[in-house]
């Protein structure tokens, strides 16, 4: 079986989803139900996961029996606010400890703060945490996470929440040659072949919530992700043919032909 592999435990699915973004929890359970992931993040600034007493949870749409939650720092500017958050995460969730890192620069594009994000991922690996990490395509900070201990990077293929979809698959071979831990884009897919296109560059999986939440029809669209990560993966695993300007020779054997001299 061809597992993803996050901080010593298998998944199944390779599509990792997050939980905002839909008009209330019943969309959402339908949608992360649809798109089979088995890791789903939540916005601890933003989603109620047991904060809010009394409110709508979270957890009663998807049960953490059934789901790895994956608490995210959205909305933090800070390495300290990044840190705080996900102590309060760890509270709620009863010692949870994999969590996704993202520390923002600005709030007009989220391009992440990558000197903060540094620091903040130091603190949280020195404090016990999983810490999979939201990162710029840079591939020297993308090692630099790696070797602060983070279990997986999370580089952009463009700006959140923008569905342009990957517009430096060159940046991401360069962290995918050096990687040691796995490479899960994150950020900038807009539909099913840009996520096909990242699975077949060899990411080890995708995180999207955007593209899924803001289509017209979230649910089927849900849908289609999990079916382009699964045919992603497995045109990455067959190797695909090289390209070249024209066949220099013809698909089929020319002897043999009907009518043609041997």
């Amino acid at each position: 079986m061809d597992s993803l592999i996050i901080a010593g435990k298998a998944y199944a699915s390779r599509l990792l989803i997050g939980t905002g973004k839909y008009k209330d929890f019943d969309e959402t359970r339908r949608a992360v139900e649809a798109s089979g992931a088995e890791i789903v993040t939540v916005a601890i600034r933003r989603t109620n996961i047991g904060q809010n007493a009394g409110e709508p949870s979270l957890l009663d749409a998807l049960p953490p029996s059934k789901y790895t939650y994956l608490p995210n720092t959205a909305g933090c500017y800070t390495a300290d606010d990044a840190v705080r958050t996900l102590r309060l995460a760890r509270e709620l969730l009863d010692g949870h400890e994999l969590v996704k890192l993202e520390v923002l620069g600005d709030p007009k594009t989220l391009f992440p703060n990558m000197m903060e994000t540094l620091k903040a991922a130091a603190t949280l690996v020195q404090d016990g945490f999983k810490v999979m990490v939201y990162c710029s395509d840079d591939p020297i900070l993308a090692k630099q996470l790696e070797e602060t201990g983070c279990v997986a990077v999370m580089p952009l293929a463009s700006l959140i929440g923008s569905g342009m979809g990957i517009l430096n698959p060159w940046n991401l071979q360069l962290i995918l040659e050096n990687a040691r831990v796995p490479v899960i884009v994150d950020a900038g897919v807009g539909t099913a072949s840009d996520a096909a296109i990242a699975m077949e560059l060899g990411c080890d999986g995708v995180l999207m919530n955007t593209a899924v939440a803001a289509a017209k029809n979230p649910v089927l669209m849900a849908q289609a992700m999990k079916k382009a990560v699964e045919a992603g993966r497995e045109a990455y695993l067959a190797g695909r043919m090289p390209k070249k300007l024209y066949a220099a020779a013809p698909s089929s054997p020319a002897t043999g032909i009907i009518g043609k001299a041997a």
